[in-house]
């Protein structure tokens, strides 16, 4: 349960800060958009205001070169000192002295309007890039801050389950090495032998996971290790059908890390398999193909990734073990689905 734990929060704590941080960014970063909005309309609004002001002073002094004049004729829906704005200009009406049938327009330059927007939003857009830097660190310094317990809580359950995992280490090889004592054809030996083995690959599974590996590389059988792997699971799926075909070769490896590549492959195929599957394994060539029946892959590409599983059995850890252990021991690999049969082949140099 702790290690489904340290899982989880694995899983979660990217996603969660990536969410944490969106949402505070977000947040700002709406809340500054509806800020700058109305600041701009507002200044919109004043620079037609101060616009209009000056162009109703001008109609009484005319001591601005800024604006232009124009005598229009007078119409019934005209309205004096009231500013309008068409696709070329700015303009107020004005009365004409005691021509009451003409009327004088003050008017500005619809472009000259435009560019001091345009200054104006440019300003303003420098501004909200600015608040928008901030509001990124301060997203991340709230992200950051919020996950702070989740963190420590993460941490606090690595340091627990790596404890565990070194005081796993002394009874699980006392239980193999008293093991081997024991009359080995009895059932409920070959069992406890079994059960202490599996153990024993999980241990070293999750010790793999938790910490970097250190290889020791030495001349190897590939036939021994792979058939101590097969007599083992064997005997607990005997219902599968097994084909097994080895052209022996010899290997410079790791034997602890390869038996654990073997280990792990085997294991997933003889888990995921069907009640009347098969599994093959041929060798030669320095090439291992191990194919496997099983009720279909999903997502053939995302086997390897860390987590992943599609099944709610198993942690998803193991497969992303053999990618890391092939990726260390330099053995190159492929997987391929066909229908219902899974294959992956190993590479190895000479």
């Amino acid at each position: 349960m702790s290690e489904e734990l340290v899982i989880k929060f694995k899983l979660s704590q990217n996603e969660s800060l990536i969410k944490s941080f969106l949402l505070f960014f977000v947040v700002m970063e709406l809340f500054l958009a509806f800020i700058f909005f109305n600041y701009y309309k507002l200044e919109e609004k004043h620079l037609k205001e101060q616009l209009f002001l000056e162009m109703k002073n001008y109609s009484f002094f005319f001591d601005d070169d800024r604006f232009e004049i124009d005598i229009l004729p007078k119409q019934k829906t005209s309205k004096l000192y009231e500013l309008y704005m068409d696709e070329m200009l700015l303009f107020i009406l004005v009365p004409m002295g005691e021509n009451l049938e003409d009327l004088l327009q003050v008017f500005y330059p619809r472009s000259a309007f435009e560019l001091m927007l345009s200054k104006i939003r440019e300003n303003i857009v420098m501004q909200f890039l600015f608040f928008s830097l901030a509001a990124i660190l301060i997203s991340l310094f709230f992200s950051f801050y919020a996950l702070t317990p989740m963190r420590d809580a993460l941490k606090l359950l690595e340091e627990f389950i790596k404890d565990i995992i070194h005081d796993l280490n002394t009874p699980i090889t006392s239980i193999l090495i008293n093991l081997k004592m024991m009359d080995g054809k009895n059932e409920e030996v070959q069992s406890i032998k079994h059960s202490a083995k599996t153990i024993s690959m999980l241990h070293k599974n999750l010790d793999d996971y938790l910490q970097e590996s250190n290889l020791q590389s030495q001349s190897l059988s590939i036939k021994t290790i792979i058939q101590e792997q097969v007599d083992f699971f064997k005997a607990s799926y005997d219902y599968l059908s097994w084909e097994v075909e080895i052209k022996d070769f010899t290997v410079l490896s790791d034997k602890n890390s390869l038996s654990r590549i073997v280990y792990n492959l085997l294991s997933n195929a003889c888990r995921y398999n069907t009640s009347a599957g098969f599994i093959s394994i041929k060798v030669e060539n320095q090439q291992v193909t191990i194919s496997n029946s099983s009720y279909g892959v999903k997502e053939p590409k995302k086997i390897f990734e860390r987590f992943y599983k599609e099944g709610e059995r198993g942690l998803g850890i193991g497969l992303h073990i053999v990618q890391k252990l092939c990726e260390e021991l330099k053995i190159k690999k492929t997987v391929e689905v066909d229908g219902d049969i899974f294959i992956i082949k190993l590479y190895f140099e000479n």
